[in-house]
């Protein structure tokens, strides 16, 4: 990768920290220009203080890919600490609606990306995926946009979380094309929800119960349109979660990397203690 298409990184520390006791999570994430494009759209935030993580995928062109990515994962994490703050404040111990905060946090970044492109006409078009994952109590909690994804490793076995928002996965659900034949479809990079296309979109959210020894698995579509699901499992079994990020974008650059790659690995541990400096890259 040439210098000038290396992520920038940058580490900070938000001032709410995320409620998960009896817990503690360890998160790597790493991306890739790939080998044919001259730019990388993607963005991830780790935030293991927060136990937030967000990956995004942008569109729109160079320019406009980049920046929708971008505002896409800095505003779910600013909206995620500002409304749970706010809600904690004004329960005290009480419940939380945290699928509430999770969804909002999504539709905020949905329309600071619309509003942003409308306000600067070089960046008309752009738009983002949206994958997030917010650990709170010993629940983890997911909002969803587009076609990156979420999985979850437990015993032994990986489960896809999220359902893509794109044209082929509806053809599999009418039964019109395969699993198979909708990897090799000319149509497999056309989605059907993003961030900023429209000022609001659904957002799918959803919630799993945290157990130690869970490993999750966010990626962009750069990932798993080189590497099978079954395939993604043995990297993370054979590498363990600190190294299989890195060798899994190797993998799909090995098997042509036509697009960004992007993977954020979450480990889940028993004892509680955050691990991990915050991250975010473009």
């Amino acid at each position: 990768m040439n210098k000038t298409n290396r992520p920038e990184i940058w580490a900070f520390t938000p001032s709410i920290k995320t409620r998960s006791p009896g817990l503690r999570v360890s998160g790597h994430g790493l991306t890739d220009v790939g080998q044919r494009r001259e730019a990388n759209e993607d963005s991830f935030l780790v935030l293991p203080r927060n136990h937030l993580w967000v990956v995004a995928d942008g569109m729109g062109g160079h320019a406009g890919g980049q920046v929708a990515s971008r505002l896409t994962v800095q505003e779910v994490a600013r909206s995620v600490i500002r409304r749970l703050a706010a809600a904690e404040r004004a329960t005290g111990v009480g419940p939380i609606n945290v699928p509430g905060v999770v969804e909002a946090a999504v539709l905020d970044a949905c329309a600071l990306v619309f509003d942003t492109a409308r306000h600067y006409p070089e960046l008309a078009g752009m738009g983002s995926t949206c994958t997030m994952m917010l650990l709170y109590g010993a629940v983890f909690y997911f909002g969803h946009v587009g076609d990156s994804r979420a999985y979850l490793i437990r015993d032994d076995e990986i489960n896809q979380i999220t359902e893509d928002h794109s044209l082929v996965q509806e053809q599999v659900a009418a039964g019109l094309i395969t699993a198979e034949q909708a990897r090799h479809s000319m149509m497999r990079n056309i989605i059907t929800r993003s961030i900023g296309f429209e000022r609001e979109v659904k957002v799918d959210v959803g919630a799993v119960p945290a157990l130690p020894g869970d490993i999750f698995l966010l990626c962009s579509d750069g990932l798993t349109g080189e590497i099978h699901d079954e395939e993604l499992l043995q990297f993370v079994e054979r590498y363990g979660p600190q190294k299989a990020g890195r060798a899994l974008i190797n993998e799909a650059n090995r098997r042509g990397g036509d697009d960004n790659s992007t993977v954020v690995l979450t480990q889940v541990h028993s004892k509680r203690r955050l691990r991990g400096r915050a991250r975010f890259a473009v």
